[in-house]
Order: structure tokens, then sequence, then C-alpha cells
């Protein structure tokens, strides 16, 4: 056992997100589709269970394990109480009380049936990031740019399909898959996302929402009924972005903007890793969102001044492959930097009566940055209070903080 006292809060978190959705996924699989609900209590009983032990006890040497045999366990009692559902004990038994499983199948397979077109997409979303991803109801919110309380419905709605559908959770035939995979690369790169612009807590990022993204892409890309071009660009968009993690904190946990990270300190062996999956990635006809925007990756990476006219065409081309509020947005920013800020105030204003970016807050934060440059301190600073008045992880409130303090010394 290692001891937790004095350890970071988040340890238990931490290691929890890292098995949770393939944990949850096994017994899943295991007690089928219509018990997804007593998989998730029981995996969420082993949480509370570790956070009650844990801090006294120490970690254990295997956590992973510990927190697999703990939640079967629960789903052993909580089966026993439901005399119609006691069949399924034996499956439970049939899982071992080894480590924790090699369930990269099991992740593959409910991954995939949350992305069931007899979902609608909005559906499909928020059910693989709860399920699989293991975010919260506001994280999926904060994610899909809407409600918590719309977030619930399509969640109940999609958990009711799942009980009277009968479908098992299993791998589908070829026939189906690929039809299935575009909807859980979304998922991952909203997984991805919610890790790299934290939007709740303390962390400005959450590396290990980053880093489970990462595992899940990487699973459907080893699979050889999965690893599609699409797949692999996005896996290269998200190994490029993750390589600038180290240095996008500073040492008192504040972020840092991309001219003023060290990038002596950015991952280059996943930036490398990153451009031979997007060489790869390109060597056919097929051209997807995750190609322009690890594109875009490319050009802020390499060495050198970033070359944002290139950025700017392929915002581009990105809006005439999948047009959306946020890629304007970014675009904006984009041809601010090629013409201007002038420029990017004008698109940006525009944007400002679309209800999806009413509480966006790289929406103001980008008004107030560009109205600083451009020099007007009054400006800027109505921008940044307004930002602050929005959902935002402590880090980035302290980085809004002082920039209207910018404005206003």
């Amino acid at each position: 056992m290692r001891s937790l006292m004095g350890a970071p809060a988040g340890v238990v978190e931490h290691l929890f997100r890292h098995s949770a959705g393939r944990i949850t996924a096994t017994l899943a699989r295991a007690l089928g589709p219509a018990r997804l609900e007593l998989a998730e209590e029981a995996v969420a009983d082993a949480l509370v269970q570790a956070l009650r032990t844990w801090p006294q006890a120490g970690v254990p040497d295997n956590p992973g394990g510990w927190l697999f045999r703990t939640a079967r366990n629960r789903a052993v009692d909580l089966l026993r109480r439901e005399d119609l559902e006691r069949s399924k004990l034996p499956l439970l038994a049939e899982l071992g009380d080894g480590g924790e499983p090699d369930s990269g199948d099991d992740e593959l397979a409910m991954m995939l049936l949350c992305c069931h077109p007899e979902l609608v997409p909005t559906s499909r979303v928020a059910l693989t990031l709860k399920t699989v991803g293991g975010l919260g109801v506001r994280e999926i919110a904060d994610a899909l740019l809407t409600k918590p309380a719309t977030v619930a419905q399509r969640l109940g709605r999609a958990k009711r399909w799942l009980r009277e559908s009968g479908q098992p959770i299993e791998l589908p035939g070829p026939e189906f898959v690929e039809s299935r995979v575009d909807s859980v690369l979304s998922v991952l790169y909203l997984l991805f996302n919610e890790g790299y612009d934290a939007t709740v807590g303390e962390a400005p990022v959450r590396r290990e929402l980053c880093g489970e993204a990462i595992r899940l892409a990487r699973l459907l890309h080893l699979d050889p009924r999965t690893s599609t071009p699409r797949a692999r660009a996005l896996l290269a968009l998200l190994l490029l972005q993750a390589s600038r993690l180290p240095a996008r904190v500073s040492e008192s946990g504040d972020l840092l903007l991309l001219d003023d990270q060290d990038r002596d300190r950015w991952d280059h062996a996943m930036i490398a890793e990153g451009t031979r999956l997007f060489d790869a990635a390109c060597t056919g006809p097929e051209l997807s969102a995750y190609h322009v925007e690890a594109a875009i990756a490319l050009c802020h990476v390499r060495p050198g001044e970033t070359d944002w006219a290139g950025v700017l065409a392929c915002y581009d081309q990105l809006l005439a492959l999948r047009p959306s509020p946020v890629a304007r947005l970014n675009r904006a920013i984009a041809l601010a930097m090629v013409r201007g800020p002038a420029a990017g105030i004008t698109e940006l204003e525009r944007l400002e009566g679309d209800p999806r970016l009413a509480r966006h807050l790289p929406l103001p934060a980008a008004l107030g940055a560009l109205w600083l440059r451009a020099g007007d301190r009054g400006r800027a600073a109505g921008y940044y209070r307004r930002a602050l008045e929005l959902p935002a992880s402590d880090a980035q409130l302290r980085f809004l903080r002082r920039r209207l303090a910018e404005c206003t010394s």
C-alpha cells in the first residue's frame, strides 16, 4: 500500500477516472445493457469506498484492480437484491479475482453501442461521455454548449432505449461498424476538449481526461475494424494538441497562452508521433474536419513563428466541411492575427447574437483581448467583466482577472 496522506486532493479522482470507463464496460457487458445503471452504481460505490478508506489505509499497489474487484463485488450485492436478475451472478463470478481486466474489446463494444444509429446524435454523445468517458452532467453540458437539464433528459432517454432495445454489448458486424465510428470520434473529441480547457474545478487543464481520450482513440486506431482515416486524423490531432500541455500551465498553476509557452517543454516525441499519424491519415482521398484541425495543430507546433495565413486558410476549409460557431470564433482570431484586431472584432461581434455562444466564455474573452490590442481598454474591460460572469475554472478566472487589471491599471 502507498500512503495517500498529504497527496493532492484529486489523486483518487485521477486513479478512478483512468479505470472507471473500462470497469463499467466490463460489468455492463456481463450484465447486459438493461443493467447499465446497476454497473454505473457499482463503480460509483467503489469510488466512494476508495475515498473513505484510501486516505487512512493508503493507495493499493494495484488501484485499478482494487476498484474493479470492489465494483464487481458491489454489483453482486445489488443483484442479490433482485431475484429476477440472479442468473447474472455466475457471469460476474467468471470475471475473476485478479487485477483490472484487459477490457479493450469491452470498451470498444460499449462505445459502439452507445453510438447506435437508433439513438439521436445528441443522445449518443451524452451517453458515451457519461458511460465511457466518466464525465458528469455539468461537464457534458459545458462540452456540448447546452444546459445540464437538457443533458439529463438525453441521458434518461438513451438509457431507457438501452433497457428496452435488448441490444447486446458486443462488437457489431463490419457492415455496421463504420456507421457508428463518426459518433465515437465526436465523443472523444469533446472529451479531450473538456480536459484541454477545463470548465470546472481548480486545475486549468485536466490531463487525465486528455489522456483518456487519447487512450480510447488508440483503441479505435489499433483495431482494424475501426482504424479509418478519420480515426487516424483524430488521434493525430489529439497528440499534437496534448504535446503542448506540459508548457500550458505556469509553475504557479496559471494558464499560459501559446506565445508565452516554453517550447522546450513541449512533448516532442508526441509531436513526432502525431505528425506520422497525420501523414498516414492523408494517404487516401478522404478529407475530414479532423484532418483540417490536425493541420491547424501542426501549424502551431512547427518550429518558428506560427503561419497564421495558413491557419486562416485551414479555418476556411474547416467551415466548408463542418460549419459551427466555435469554428467561426477561432477563424476570427486567426483573421485578427493576419489582418489586425479590427478585422477580428468585426467577425466576433457578428457571433454575439448566436444563442449557442451565449454562455461560451471564449467569445467575450477573445473580444476583450482584441479590443485591448486595438488600444480601447474601456471596451476590453467590459468584455472581460462579462467573461467573469460565466462558468469557468479557477485558473481561467485568475487569467481573466489579470487581463481586467491590465485594462484598468
